[in-house]
């Protein structure tokens, strides 16, 4: 028997290149649309960035739970995951400059021969999402303003911070997933303290991590031969103790903030990414009440 082998793509996905204002290098973008037509207000929507890694986990979380409302609690939504031109799941220099956020600061090449890794570009990322994503998308289908949110993990946890921070107005749902706070010693944190106040409706803010990234290893981690010394970096790098911290000082609903904090059960900084995308499906597309 012939067996014939195809390239197979999400069914009712796109992407497209899109280039910043500036003209720089164009960000890929992974676009989901539902069929039919919109609610009255728009469909909501969630923007998440690695979009490479992070689309394929989103729209498997929402197709498989938004045609159950009642037993999932989702429902439809557009998705549109910010990625680049690459069949990786990461473009770890462009990233960096990314979501990496200010001061602009350079590092020693990821190879020999290769170019400074640079970071500081979250502001150019944050202009792009604004006036050039958001009217693409808009002039697509009918986006509910009042119904965005934002997913990053890691560096892109980072930089859903710092997009919190610089403007609270651009999502209603900030979803920061085991956040690099630690960053440069906790330069976020200078951000958070000069953050921009909230006006109008509050905005919600989900921050979480992975069991294992706290101070316990993973059961099969202690019996790799860098056991000590990822014992070692945790102890810098906090990601669950800051981020609960976080979580628990700008829980203030008189300043326009609502958070929650979650640890995933058995997860690691990387597995944790598949949970943490699918709890963003569910914030960001929450079904409306007395629907």
């Amino acid at each position: 028997m012939n067996m014939t082998e195809e390239a197979y793509a999400l069914p009712g996905t796109v992407h497209f290149d899109l280039e910043p204002m500036d003209g720089g290098d164009p960000y890929r973008i992974f676009l989901f649309i539902p069929k039919g037509e919109p609610p009255a207000g728009g469909w909501p929507l969630l923007v998440t960035t690695d979009g490479n890694a992070t689309f394929p986990f989103a729209f498997a979380s929402v197709v498989t739970q938004a045609p159950y409302p009642t037993g999932t609690n989702v429902d439809w939504g557009v998705i549109a995951a910010i990625g680049y031109p690459s069949d990786e799941p990461y473009d770890a220099f462009r990233r960096a400059w990314d979501l990496g956020p200010p001061p602009i600061k350079s590092y020693p090449p990821y190879f020999d021969g290769g170019p400074p890794v640079r970071i500081g570009g979250s502001g150019q990322l944050l202009d792009f999402i604004e006036h050039r994503l958001f009217p693409r998308l808009e002039a697509t289908t009918r986006i509910d303003p009042t119904r965005r949110s934002l997913f990053g993990h890691s560096f892109g946890g980072l930089f859903a911070l710092y997009a919190l921070f610089e403007r609270p107005k651009l999502f209603a749902n900030w979803i920061a997933a085991s956040p690099t706070i630690y960053w440069e010693g906790s330069e976020i944190l200078n951000n958070e303290a000069g953050r921009q106040p909230v006006t109008g409706p509050s905005v919600f803010l989900h921050l979480s991590a992975g069991e294992y990234e706290g101070d316990d290893l993973a059961p099969f981690q202690y019996h790799n031969e860098d056991a000590a010394s990822r014992i070692e970096k945790r102890k810098v790098e906090r990601t669950v103790a800051l981020a609960q911290e976080m979580a628990d000082r700008l829980n203030n609903p008189a300043s326009g903030i609502r958070t929650q904090f979650e640890l995933f059960a058995r997860e690691t900084h990387m597995s944790v990414l598949g949970p943490a995308v699918n709890r963003a499906v569910r914030i960001a597309f929450e079904r409306s009440v007395g629907v």
